[in-house]
């Protein structure tokens, strides 16, 4: 049986049982940290739940899973029921048939973002396809931005990935080396000291003079980018009872006008609001779940 933390009680409080309530609402999240993301999602739970008491719900728990697999396990089973996720997870969630994305989550002003590829202005890469035989800098295996988007544009480019054990690795001739360098700064530091040849992650960290550094930045060039695709989504689960997704919805869009879920929002990631799919957000989203797939297939 799984075991959650209820929304209604102290975080010291001890897990409860998960049950088959349909009067429960269950907020997932794929977690590293569960202590610091339970602080980050028990205030939205909170100020959501007693706004859908019309629709049947009378109480809130949250659920953590390990991984996405988990997630998926957690979703396709009904044991979660509405979760926030990085385009590329939820592209590939609704792939896997056990979610659907309902609301953009619009974060720091915005509500899509691209990825950057960038070099050392002295370096001889002019394009992408020069960066056969040479290395990237990729920020984790989870990252939409600096990861599943990234690689799925240079395989879309025809070109052939192949993990690096250490930057003072080569690739095979032909290939595009990469590595995981866990943090932005740790990117935009890989590159600087030509420890690989490229770096990789979002326009908005490319604009963030904490994980760009001016002095860094004057010495760059940026050779290629990806489309856009949305910042952030809400999913909830295949099945869901369409007037609870309904008035959950309602909620949500409306809490960026309501006063009380100001600090709500701030805690939630630092959310401003959340938006509506736009066409062009869904035709991202599908596109991007082909592209992850196939780098999970070809890459992985």
């Amino acid at each position: 049986m799984a075991w959650v933390p209820s929304a209604q009680a102290q975080d010291a409080a001890p897990a409860q049982p998960l049950d088959d309530d349909a009067s429960v609402l269950v907020l997932g999240r794929v977690s590293d940290d569960p202590k610091s993301h339970y602080d980050q999602l028990k205030p939205l739970l909170d100020y959501v739940v007693p706004r859908l008491a019309g629709v049947g719900i009378r109480s809130g728990r949250i659920l953590m899973a390990k991984d996405l697999q988990q997630m998926t396990s957690y979703l396709r089973r009904g044991q979660v029921d509405w979760i926030n996720e990085t385009a590329g997870n939820a592209g590939l969630l609704e792939r896997r048939g056990v979610a659907k994305a309902f609301l953009v989550t619009e974060r720091e002003g915005a509500t899509r973002y691209h990825s950057v590829f960038f070099v050392r202005r002295d370096s001889p890469v002019q394009t992408l396809a020069d960066l056969a035989g040479r290395s990237v800098a990729f920020q984790n295996p989870y990252s939409t931005s600096a990861y599943y988007l990234p690689a799925a544009r240079l395989l879309d480019e025809g070109m052939k990935l192949e993990v690096l054990l250490s930057p003072m690795d080569k690739p095979v001739p032909g290939a595009v080396g990469y590595l995981f360098a866990r943090t932005e700064l740790n990117i935009t530091t890989w590159v600087h000291k030509r420890l690989v040849d490229a770096g990789v992650f979002s326009n908005l960290d490319w604009a963030n003079p904490q994980r760009m550094p001016p002095s860094f930045a004057q010495d760059f060039r940026i050779i290629g980018a990806t489309e856009d695709v949305p910042r952030a989504l809400m999913l909830t689960r295949k099945g869901m009872d369409p007037k609870v997704e309904a008035r959950l919805r309602e909620v949500l869009m409306e809490a960026s006008t309501d006063p009380d879920a100001g600090e709500v929002l701030r805690r939630f990631i630092g959310t401003s609001r959340f938006v509506p799919i736009a066409d062009e957000d869904r035709r991202a989203l599908d596109k991007l779940g082909i592209g992850v797939a196939r780098v999970r297939a070809e890459v992985e």
